[in-house]
């Protein structure tokens, strides 16, 4: 049963790695582990029937067939048709399984499928898998091979000391030998096989993507930030938990905000046709880059500014988010070893950065803030300045007036702004489904009729007003901030985060930042306190850990994690740090002491147990002991005839219920039933002729059905 146990949670292990790599799409993935339930609860007995002797090969074909279909008439990747077909494997295996053969089988397959899941994801999923492949393994692997013996070697018609054969699954069933000692003790021999895999990933750091550029990211890349954006067909912008970036904020205050509007700027947009934001001009060039910094507008100085360290997830365009102040950036890969940033990035329109995608992983940076607040953006040249005030062609004249009206009196462009900021924000209300985006004009229904709105009708009214009003504009998408993870020390921004904004060019200051949705409604909408909040923020701060310090492990690292061992052991050896280190080395004492302790004392319970048992069998004599090895052949005969004792009933008590259902061997089995109470309990001696005796009469009541049947069938052969 343990070995079951144990050979399920490996394989179980394995094809959740598989699954947690993101390799399957979500229909697939729940086939998988549907399936992997349903053959985990397939009973041993139906496994051996022998109608389904050759089952195993008939799904097999049948899969095979289905997937080389689907590689030659549909478009599927051969890297998903044969990872998918690594888990079929082991399903299959595990739902048709005979014996310990076919375990091992299994415990290969599962490991082979760990060996997939680092190639394919590595996630916070797969962590977990390993450390639990690593905990169950040992055990897994011993029991096989133990199991595997034992059916081997009883297999050959061995014999025990009475002349029968070898009951095996009582073997099995046997605690003498796999009791608990034995599980503790193979159990933590996952300790010194994790502190040497631990050892051997320091020392060798992975310096290059090598077979992760298979990873193609199944888990779904975040789409959005485009070119384009359509007011009639925005759908819901604030329901989507998932998590779209990490943001580290410098000089946070104590205790830090637990939201924060950030306005992380991906994509900007100038031409507006009266439904439709577009960008007016295509083009892509590669950014400057300087020793790993790219600049924006200008090269940022590392020696004085304020970093922010942005960890994105994989985006479809793949834009790099910046805040309002930004000056320069420094890109790196995940995973990627050094820094050359001159090829990663590519400059758009309206600002627009972008990476260059060599993975799945998504993208880490810096972004370098300007110590004044000054806007990332503050040139515009005089050519380009007419199209940041077009205005479409068919623009209903009341939207003009309304504009007009608003800013009548009001002379400078920025307190403008600031005139239409406020009245969308008081005069208008947020709305998701809005109304306004089924209508032929859905500015002007959503400005005199609707009025009410999600954040891009907010942003496309405050663009296009100030345009009737002479002021340059543009539209941005990006997201508008994210709320503080208590464990990681992060700001968490998620896909519902996503939000819309007007960039205003104000004359001597630059593209100004501008928000027109109500500040209540454009706030970041993540639960912060309860449970659900309490375990999202651990997880994600621990998926971040486990992405930075283990998949993201690379020279860069180690040369770190060196130097700081190095600076730390030369503080420690000075004499004015000393007075440190010393409540380390009492720590590392006091669990070296606690750990002695607890093997010492397990050492005692063991040997102590041992001497109990040891002083229990010197107590039986030799005609006691030889009395119940002679009883154990009694039973086996007993479970034959189809009369098993029951395991809380005492044998005397068993021998006498048979006699009173007046069984035809119930006279013999009372009578060997006696001889071993007399010399077990009673102090009777038994010598070899009186040991020869007894198992001959057993043999004879092992044997008494068989007589009885040949006896009944030739009656009949003689009868007419």
């Amino acid at each position: 049963m343990v070995h079951r146990v144990m050979t399920d949670a490996l394989a179980a292990l394995g094809v959740i790695a598989l699954v947690a790599s993101g390799q399957f799409n979500r229909y697939v993935s729940w086939a998988i582990l549907i399936s992997l339930g349903l053959a985990l609860v397939v009973r041993e007995s139906w496994q051996r029937h022998p109608a389904l002797r050759h089952l195993d090969t008939g799904i097999l074909l049948v899969v095979i067939a289905v997937q080389v279909v689907r590689i030659v008439a549909t478009d599927a990747s051969v890297l998903d048709v044969l990872v998918e077909f690594a888990a079929a494997l082991q399903i299959i295996r595990l739902a048709t399984r005979k014996g310990a053969a076919h375990d091992q089988q299994v415990i290969v397959l599962a490991l082979l499928h760990l060996i997939a899941g680092t190639v394919l994801g590595g996630g916070i999923g797969y962590g977990l898998c390993f450390l639990g492949v690593l905990v169950v393994a040992p055990g897994a692997l011993v029991l096989s091979h133990l199991r595997r013996e034992v059916e081997g070697n009883y297999r050959q018609g061995a014999r025990d000391r009475t002349g029968l054969p070898v009951d095996v699954p009582r073997i099995l069933r046997s605690r003498r030998v796999v009791g608990r000692s034995f599980l503790a003790v193979t159990c933590l021999l996952s300790v010194p096989i994790f502190a040497f895999t631990a050892l051997l990933f320091v020392i060798f750091p992975r310096v290059g993507l090598s077979l992760l550029l298979l990873n193609r990211g199944h888990t779904g890349r975040m789409i959005g930030f485009s070119g384009k954006v359509d007011l009639g067909a925005v759908g819901v912008l604030r329901s989507d938990p998932k998590l779209a970036m990490r943001v580290e904020i410098p000089e946070l205050p104590d205790p830090p905000p637990p939201r924060l509007t950030m306005h992380l700027r991906g994509t900007a947009l100038d031409a507006y046709d009266g439904r439709t934001w577009t960008q007016s001009e295509t083009f892509k060039r590669p950014t400057e880059s300087d020793g790993g910094l790219v600049p924006i507008e200008r090269y940022p100085d590392p020696a004085v500014d304020p970093v922010m360290r942005i960890d994105l997830e994989p985006i479809d365009p793949p834009v790099i988010f910046l805040p309002p102040n930004a000056t320069g950036l420094r890109l790196k890969h995940r995973g990627q070893l050094g820094v050359d940033a001159g090829t990663m990035a590519h400059r758009g329109p309206e600002g627009e950065l972008r990476y260059q995608p060599t993975d799945e992983r998504g993208l880490v940076y810096d972004v370098f803030l300007s110590r004044k607040r000054a806007p990332t953006f503050q040139r515009l040249p005089g050519a380009e300045r007419r199209r940041y005030l077009e205005l479409p062609r068919d623009l209903p004249s009341r939207v003009v007036d309304l504009a007009q009206q608003w800013t009548q009196g009001v002379d400078r462009p920025a307190d403008r702004a600031r005139v239409i900021q406020e009245h969308l924000r008081t005069e208008y209300r947020y709305d998701l489904a809005s109304p306004s985006g089924a209508d032929p004009q859905p500015l002007d229904h959503f400005l005199f009729e609707s009025k009410r709105g999600h954040c891009e009708f907010y942003s496309t009214a405050m663009a296009i007003l100030l345009r009737a009003v002479d002021v340059p504009t543009r539209n941005v998408t990006g997201f508008v901030g994210g709320t503080y993870n208590r464990f990681g020390r992060f700001y968490a921004v998620r896909q519902g985060d996503a939000h819309s904004w007007v960039e205003v060019y104000l004359d001597g200051e630059g593209w100004m930042t501008f928000d027109p949705t109500p500040p209540a409604d454009a706030a970041p909408k993540s639960e912060l306190v309860g449970a659900w909040a309490y375990l999202r923020d651990f997880i994600e701060a621990t998926s971040q850990r486990w992405d930075r310090h283990v998949v993201g492990y690379d020279l860069n690292q180690q040369v770190g994690l060196l130097q700081t061992l190095t600076s730390r052991y030369r503080r420690s050896g000075s004499s004015g740090d000393l007075s440190l280190s010393r409540p380390r080395i009492l720590t590392v004492a006091a669990v070296a002491l606690a750990l002695g302790g607890g093997v010492l004392y397990w050492r005692f319970r063991r040997t102590r147990r041992g001497r109990e048992e040891r002083r229990a069998d010197a107590g039986r004599t030799p005609s006691a002991i030889l009395a119940t090895a002679l009883y154990e052949s009694l039973e086996a005969a007993m479970l034959v005839q189809g009369v098993p004792r029951p395991p809380s009933l005492p044998p005397l008590r068993h021998a006498e219920a048979l006699e009173l259902a007046e069984h035809p061997l119930a006279r013999e089995i009372l009578t060997l039933t006696q001889v071993y109470l007399r010399a077990r309990f009673g102090g009777a001696t038994l010598s070899e002729d009186d040991s020869r005796d007894f198992e001959r009469r057993v043999k004879a009541l092992r044997g008494a059905e068989r007589r009885a049947r040949a006896a009944s069938e030739s009656g009949l052969a003689a009868s007419p």
